[in-house]
């Protein structure tokens, strides 16, 4: 899985003239999912992104994370992160997993991030044309691969 970090003021993702998902000050998270991605890749970034270090403390260091601070999130299902632009001009799509095998692992994504962190974590809508709207606070982006050595 692949997963990218934003740390947002705030962040919504609307589909047509609908706000899906929308978060104050927090995370917003483009999350892809690959052929090969299983439990183990879930519970790897759930772990790793609850325990990230993103916020600052009273000393203005990235010292805190979003346990500490109890701040939002919201996922939005990204297979454009499965992009692979090696050869010619056209991305290739073929290492992003198919809705049918992608859209369980994102939910269950989701749903174990919601229960990490004790408050539900917005979404945008699986396989929609989304548009995504954010105030990136920092700038802080981080790329995350579970498959990363």
């Amino acid at each position: 899985m692949r997963v990218l970090i934003q740390r947002v003021k705030q962040a919504q993702v609307d589909v047509g003239h609908e706000t899906v998902g929308k978060i104050n000050a927090g995370l917003l998270l483009l999350v892809g999912v690959g052929h090969e991605d299983a439990a183990t890749d879930i519970q790897w970034l759930v772990n790793k992104i609850a325990n990230l270090r993103l916020f600052n403390d009273e000393n203005e260091v990235m010292n805190l994370s979003i346990l500490d601070v109890g701040a939002d999130v919201l996922a939005v299902s990204q297979f454009t992160l499965f992009g692979n632009v090696k050869k010619g001009n056209r991305p290739s799509w073929g290492e992003a997993a198919p809705g049918p095998i992608s859209q369980p692992i994102f939910d269950e994504f989701v749903r174990q991030l919601s229960l990490k962190l004790a408050k539900p974590v917005a979404t945008g809508r699986f396989g929609a044309d989304m548009q995504v709207a954010l105030i990136n606070d920092g700038p802080i982006t981080l790329w995350i691969d579970s498959k990363a050595p």
